[in-house]
């Protein structure tokens, strides 16, 4: 439960169909199991505790008095794990008979959740045995002592963690148009557990896993599916035991069909309600909360922790998300080229990856709106730090495109300058290379004024948020098209252009992928790169990795820094991940300033910087509170 984390379980035990004690039996068994691996709520399918295909045996009392006998033993025999369990039985009260999920905690029954009435949803076999609940259900019961309510809105709540919410829905919800989670989620329910008998035919697993899914992020909660298997009659139905868990539209584990066992997972809920908050959708209804105390524990993560997670995970998509990104950059300065009028595009082209990066969405947005690339000026501007590497694949690109290029020497210039304010050109402190910066941006600007045009923005989004660029140098332009982009997505997208174009363009696209990232504003050494960026602020992988996290989430360093143990395990160990978040943190908070007054440019993604969108920060933010968590890691 540690930063918001619950391991969860989906548990499928074998079992023999009316056979109450049997069925008990491996139920404790894997309660034993989760509760030594840290599970902290586990979930059983339906009707689990006999057997969902009992058919009429469910009118038989023995088989009744035989499940609430069970229940009771299960809850005795689990009375020392400090966990949540939910499990799957028939109930009678008086005349009637209802399908019901059972919440155990330390030897107490909690409280039960019958399955619920859904308008024009109705299979025979259910009303043939069992009544369905509607929100007028609520019965008081009293089982040898243990007295809870039988009602199908409740919620049940850690009284040490009030984002930890767990309610439960049965079988139907995936298959109706209005799931009943998603009211209980609504409601305040982070995670919910849905016990389903659900058998198996050609296609249904898929299908099931997407449902499970897209709930979760309908429902913006954590969802876990518990499903029959093994021991249910195969009368005429089979069950596949297909267990899965989802995270706010992110498959979190699954199971392998066809066995039996646990399917363990972690959701983050914390992150949920943190979601909530920012969509500010989510107003709490009428529901009955039942209160238990639960340790806080410590949980080892398993789920999945991507490097870079502003990269899709599944690589067979990443070709069509690259096509859409730079669709979507294009489009945006496409538009504004049409809006203003402009009659050039003017970009710096330095010979590195983002200036590279705005040529191409330049050149697709002239492409679209079937203008000539010839009225794309691309200006290389050498200086102190140019290398001769970088210098001719700017020229080499820009005619690689077509484009109208010019190289602009600024040394004699920018000396001038140097001389003017009186600054010695043997003191290569920031003002030596913030004055080749604003040099630049003047010649762009004044360039793009000549020729009618606008000056496009090369900056990205890790820059941004590091607030790696000169105020008023390459921080400013007239539209900046990657400041949505962090540099670990710029890197895949000049690679899918490099593929996509092929030739001399792919091959210089890719001499500039393997060029190290650099300002180029000290003087090289033999030749070669002298200032390199990785260096002196940290990998850009972790500091976009911080950034997903710290702006998309709301998270706290000290859950950045353990997830990023996990996602970089082999790979940085604690104390360099401790330096580099202790770095992006302080940066963050303290170059909000040269954010506030951006540039206009297209959003793309879901986490960006812009002071009139999703950003809105105050320049004078302390960030003492976060510091000091940075510096007790």
């Amino acid at each position: 439960m540690k930063d918001g984390f619950i391991k969860v379980a989906a548990a499928t035990p074998e079992i023999h169909v009316a056979d109450c004690v049997w069925n008990a039996d491996n139920i404790i068994s894997l309660c034993q199991e989760a509760n030594e691996k840290g599970v902290q709520v586990i979930g059983f399918p339906e009707l689990c505790l006999t057997g969902y295909t009992c058919s009429d045996l469910f009118l038989h009392n023995i088989l009744l008095d035989s499940a609430k006998e069970q229940l009771l033993r299960i809850a005795e025999q689990t009375s020392d794990m400090d966990m949540l369990t939910i499990i799957g039985l028939p109930v009678q009260v008086g005349g009637t008979l209802y399908n019901c999920a059972a919440f155990l905690h330390k030897g107490k029954i909690l409280g039960m959740i019958p399955k619920r009435n859904i308008p024009n949803y109705t299979e025979f076999y259910e009303l043939r045995h069992f009544t369905e609940a509607d929100d007028d259900t609520e019965e008081y019961l009293n089982w040898e002592g243990q007295e809870f309510c039988l009602d199908p809105n409740q919620i049940f709540c850690c009284e040490k963690m009030e984002d930890f919410a767990v309610s439960a829905e049965i079988c139907e919800d995936l298959w109706v148009a209005n799931p009943p989670s998603s009211e209980l989620a609504q409601a305040g329910a982070t995670i919910i557990f849905n016990l389903s008998a659900s058998d198996e035919i050609i296609g249904k697993a898929a299908y099931r896993r997407d449902l499970v899914r897209i709930q979760s992020g309908r429902g913006l909660c954590g969802y876990v599916y518990c499903d029959a298997g093994q021991g249910e009659s195969s009368t005429d139905l089979v069950f596949a035991a297909h267990n899965v868990i989802a995270e706010n539209g992110t498959l979190m584990a699954q199971s392998p069909r066809f066995v039996t066992g646990l399917t363990i997972s972690e959701i983050d809920v914390r992150r949920l309600n943190y979601e909530r908050r920012r969509q500010n959708t989510f107003r709490e209804s009428y529901v009955s909360r039942v209160w238990f105390d639960m340790e806080l524990r410590h949980t080892e993560l398993t789920r999945p922790i991507a490097q870079t997670p502003f990269v899709p995970s599944d690589k067979s998509d990443l070709a069509e998300r690259c096509e859409e990104i730079l669709t979507l950059q294009a489009t945006g300065l496409a538009t504004r080229i049409r809006h203003t009028h402009a009659k050039t595009a003017v970009v710096g082209l330095s010979g590195g990856l983002d200036s590279a990066l705005a040529l191409i969405v330049t050149v697709h947005a002239f492409d679209m709106l079937g203008r000539d690339r010839k009225d794309i000026i691309a200006v290389t501007m050498p200086c102190f730090g140019t290398t001769s590497r970088t210098k001719n694949n700017a020229l080499t690109l820009a005619a690689a495109y077509g484009t109208t290029c010019k190289t602009i020497e600024i040394g004699a210039s920018v000396t001038q300058h140097f001389i003017d304010i009186g600054h010695e050109m043997e003191d290569h402190s920031v003002t030596f290379e913030n004055g080749q910066a604003r040099e630049r941006t003047q010649v762009l600007m004044d360039l793009a004024n000549k020729t009618g045009g606008m000056v496009i923005g090369t900056g990205d989004l890790s820059e941004l948020a590091l607030g790696w660029a000169t105020y008023n140098g390459d921080h400013m332009s007239m539209y900046g098209v990657n400041g949505s982009i962090p540099k670990t997505l710029v890197r895949y997208l000049t690679a899918y252009e490099a593929e996509r174009a092929g030739g001399e363009t792919g091959r210089v696209l890719r001499d500039v992928l393997a060029t190290p990232v650099s300002p180029e504003l000290l003087p090289p050494k033999d030749g070669e790169i002298s200032q390199k960026t990785e260096e002196l602020v940290g990998p850009y992988e972790l500091h976009d990795f911080f950034l997903y996290y710290l702006l998309r989430f709301g998270m706290e360093p000290k859950k950045i820094f353990r997830m990023a143990q996990k996602a970089f395990d082999g790979v940085y160990d604690d104390a360099t991940i401790k330096k580099w978040l202790t770095t992006f943190v302080r940066r963050f908070f303290i170059q909000q300033f040269k954010r506030s007054c951006l540039p206009d440019g297209p959003k793309v993604g879901t986490v960006t910087l812009s002071p009139r969108g999703d950003w809105r920060m105050p320049s004078d933010a302390v960030s003492a509170l976060w510091m000091e968590q940075c510096e007790n890691l």
